[in-house]
């Protein structure tokens, strides 16, 4: 059970508090309400390229480490093609840092060139290194615009290609900032050996003066339905033939949501799972074999993906995995199965809730989602799954004509 407070400032600006008086530290997380399914067309990686150009100094404090490191904090980011993400981590007695920290740079992010310079060398570097300089490091490039025609999903979170992050303008970048990083479009967690009475204070004192800024209102393309299957073919210098199914399913905030995910363990997780057990072990067609989830909270995939053992045909390994597909659809799991992959998701969350920063993180997501309180009743969700849940989810989603298929394979068998 993670308890919080929360209270909204006049800007818009959305702060719960989790009071912990058994930690010495406090962490300080804000999610903005911007992801990559955010970006234009032509202009996409924007979301990640603004993670890093946080990080590069805002108007009053030139370096936004320094004074961090001074006070025995740490700090990180991370992007999605749902929401950005920054947190902090420090003695509790140093949170007032972290709230002038977060809110120069939500107020007044330095906009130099130098820096937008140095973000994006950093960005094309990145992209370089684990999208085009790795084996498989593109499949993502790849596997997206297969499945998503209209929906922004089909980019990645670091952009379509190097060139749209290569030209953006300054222009561009100060125009993404305006639309999404404001108080109104963020949701501020504070957690910790903290009081909610002394944290209002700082927000009022923090954030409070920042103007709330123009309300986004989003209104995405939705993806059509998928009516035909979809299959593309890509030969590089990998290792081993792979390929990657994606099928559609719904979104985050869908009531069967949790069927999907228990789906997926049932499938891939550990190594009594039903795709291990039967097509890595038994049958030995696989070397690696894995189902999981986006969880994205617009319409999502569910995924398979396989690296083939050598000298195996794609189209006997492919056979196997929809062999194993249909099983799941025509016949319900049974009793034992779908308890073991309840245990660990029972587990994963209770784990989850030792953390300090994951409980911040969490809050913050569920706040997003609707409501924070529903973290404390997630589980709850994933325990009333049923066979039947399972079996309907499967059905609803192992369809030949929803499947889109990228086969990666081996410059050597081309």
């Amino acid at each position: 059970m993670v308890d919080f407070n929360r209270f909204t400032l006049a800007n818009g600006l959305r702060v719960l508090v989790h009071e912990d008086d058994t930690t010495p530290m406090a962490v300080l997380n804000i999610l903005y309400d911007v992801g990559a399914r955010d970006e234009e067309q032509d202009k996409t990686g924007f979301a990640h390229l603004f993670e890093h150009l946080m990080f590069g100094g805002s108007v009053n404090i030139p370096s936004y480490d320094e004074p961090l490191q001074r006070v025995g904090g740490e700090n990180n980011a991370f992007t999605s093609n749902d929401i950005t993400n920054y947190y902090i981590t420090l003695p509790a007695t140093n949170i007032e840092t972290a709230f002038w920290l977060e809110s120069d740079r939500m107020l007044s992010l330095a906009f130099s060139e130098k820096s937008l310079e140095t973000q994006r060398n950093v960005v094309c570097e990145e992209f370089k290194q684990r999208y085009l300089n790795q084996p498989y490091g593109d499949v993502w490039l790849k596997l997206r615009p297969l499945a998503y025609k209209k929906h922004p999903y089909q980019w990645p979170t670091i952009g379509q290609d190097l060139a749209q992050i290569e030209n953006a303008s300054m222009e561009d970048v100060k125009a993404f900032f305006k639309k999404h990083y404001n108080p109104q479009n963020a949701i501020m967690v504070v957690g910790g050996n903290v009081k909610t009475e002394d944290i209002k204070t700082l927000a009022e004192k923090w954030f409070g003066p920042i103007p709330a800024g123009d309300k986004y209102l989003r209104d995405l393309p939705q993806e059509p339905e998928q009516t035909e299957e979809r299959k593309e073919t890509v030969t590089a210098d990998v290792p081993l033939n792979a390929f990657y199914m994606a099928f559609k399913m719904p979104g985050r905030k869908d009531e069967n949501f949790q069927a999907y995910d228990l789906l997926a363990d049932i499938l891939s997780q550990g190594h009594s799972s039903r795709l291990y057990d039967t097509l890595l072990k038994e049958k030995q067609l696989f070397s690696d074999i894995h189902a999981y989830i986006t969880s994205s909270i617009d319409a999502g995939l569910f995924l398979v993906e396989g690296k083939l053992v050598e000298g195996v045909a794609v189209e006997t390994a492919e056979a196997a995995v929809w062999e194993e597909l249909d099983k799941i659809v025509s016949e319900k799991v049974t009793a034992t199965e779908l308890t073991k992959v309840k245990n660990k998701s029972e587990s994963i969350m209770v784990f989850a809730e030792m953390s300090l920063l994951d409980k911040a993180m969490n809050l913050a997501y569920y706040e997003l989602l609707g409501d924070a309180a529903s973290l404390n009743t997630e589980i709850n969700k994933y325990l009333a799954v049923t066979a039947e849940k399972i079996q309907q989810a499967a059905q609803q989603t192992f369809v030949r004509q929803q499947c889109s298929t990228l086969y990666y394979l081996t410059a050597k068998n081309a």
